[in-house]
């Protein structure tokens, strides 16, 4: 999740570095600047590129360039804020959840626990004995664990041999020179899957099964109270996590909406400008003539623009 935030982030730095390229290398001419004259008669050249550039790399800059009402710089500047803040803040509670659950599940599951329960099929629960399910009964299963060697066996059969060598060599559970490597995948493996169970440190005396909707049917899931304790612990770093991602999301979104509402505000206010500069004045009136009867002689139009 972190590399996806990574990612973000440097998409919104790229695409703004990418403006600000694309805006030094532009040429203004008067094809792309709008000539204001303004009620004092001072003439003013305005840029519609500037406002979106402007908030495009600080969400508010533009529409505080542009003197719009105070509320609309601030909110944006705020929503920036309040993101990143709630980024740094998601990220660290979830980094601080995840090592927590990290050391909790190093004290509480073994290697030698889960061959020792294989082997032993720990007591059967409201009469629901071990060995009815097949994932209990297997170190061998649709997912391994990484296992490191040293010594002799490094020798022998490499650096690394999976999980499922335990299956044949059971006492290498308790060897020195075997350690299971715990990367993401160990601490993914060890709750999701029930063919991981018997490593838990209560697995012998307080495993159960429960059952989990899956949306169109059922299916029984194998747990024990650390496990339970532990997947709690996973869900919430993970939800953390999210809101971080979330929080991402709302920083690119605001740069854009942002950059938007600049050039969408800036149009406004040159076509209200040049409504006031393009303004024409009629002025009607009647003509006296001396000639005529009833002292009119005709209509006087002026038009001046």
């Amino acid at each position: 999740m972190r590399k996806n935030q990574e990612t973000i982030l440097k998409f919104c730095l790229i695409f703004n570095l990418s403006i600000c390229w694309i805006y030094a290398n532009s040429d203004y001419d008067q094809d792309s600047t709008n000539a204001i004259e303004e009620e004092d008669g001072e003439l003013v050249l305005n840029y519609p590129g500037k406002p979106l550039l402007m908030s495009l790399i600080l969400p508010g800059s533009g529409q505080y360039y542009m003197k719009e009402p105070f509320w609309k710089p601030a909110t944006f500047i705020g929503i920036e804020l309040v993101s990143i803040i709630s980024w740094i803040s998601f990220n660290q509670r979830s980094d601080d959840l995840k090592n927590r659950y990290k050391s909790y599940a190093n004290n509480n599951w073994t290697l030698e626990a889960w061959v020792v329960n294989k082997g032993n099929r720990p007591s059967s629960i409201n009469n629901d004995p071990w060995q009815n399910y097949d994932a209990l009964m297997s170190l061998a299963g649709t997912h391994s664990l990484l296992l490191s060697l040293d010594g002799s066996l490094r020798d022998t059969y490499g650096d690394f041999v999976s999980s499922d060598s335990l299956e044949f060599y059971p006492g290498w559970a308790t060897n020195p020179d075997v350690k299971v490597v715990k990367d993401r995948h160990f601490y993914e493996n060890i709750g999701k899957y029930d063919q991981f169970l018997g490593g838990w440190s209560d697995a012998a005396t307080d495993w159960y099964p429960e059952e989990k909707d899956v949306g169109d049917s059922t299916e029984i899931v194998i747990k024990t109270p650390k496990k339970q304790n532990y997947l709690l612990q996973r869900d919430d770093s993970n939800r953390l996590k999210r809101y971080a991602n979330y929080s991402i999301s709302a920083v690119l979104f605001n740069h854009v909406i942002s950059g938007l509402e600049a050039v969408v505000s800036n149009q406004r206010k040159v076509g209200k400008r040049n409504k006031s500069v393009d303004k024409v004045d009629t002025d009607i009136g009647l003509l006296y003539s001396p000639y005529s009867k009833i002292g009119v002689g005709g209509i006087s139009l002026s038009i001046s623009f």
